[in-house]
């Protein structure tokens, strides 16, 4: 499922090509592709998903949300390790994430079919939901620099 994403985000995302809206065509090209219809289906559950979270209730949120932190459940714990759960604090600190694009992200996490993430998988995730929540542009133009501009030489001594 995850390599779908992967596929759907990398043909599109900088395409002047619009994602395709008819749910059928976007099937078939996925099958030319070499997927499976189930893992398909799957897939396009999860960006559904990512768009109803834009639009329905958020109970994670609350007044107070800005000054909370974080406590991850047992299962969030083991499908995102703490170079994960890291990097999400890390990208609070710098405002690339706010408290509820990390609960989007979190919540797209859980939804996938790996038992575990791998920090690299993570940044995607973050980098789709970016792409698909208006309003964050600069927020999605950080996640780029940080994922595709590798440090030039140390940063301590």
């Amino acid at each position: 499922m995850f390599d779908i994403l992967m596929y759907l985000f990398e043909n599109y995302v900088h395409s002047e090509v619009e994602l395709l809206v008819d749910e059928d065509e976007l099937t078939k090209e996925l099958t030319r592709a070499g997927f499976h219809q189930v893992d398909i289906l799957k897939a396009l559950a999860w960006l559904e998903h990512l768009a109803d979270l834009q639009e329905g209730d958020k109970p994670y949120l609350c007044n107070h949300a800005q000054h909370s932190f974080r406590i991850y459940t047992e299962a969030e714990t083991t499908k995102l390790d703490v170079a994960c759960r890291g990097f999400l604090l890390f990208l609070e600190q710098i405002q690339v994430l706010n408290v509820e694009l990390r609960e989007m992200v979190i919540d797209r996490v859980m939804e996938l079919d790996d038992p575990a993430l791998v920090l690299d998988d993570l940044k995607w995730v973050i980098l789709m939901v970016l792409f698909n929540v208006p309003g964050n542009e600069s927020a999605y133009e950080q996640m780029e620099d940080l994922i595709f501009e590798q440090p030039e030489g140390r940063l301590h001594s």
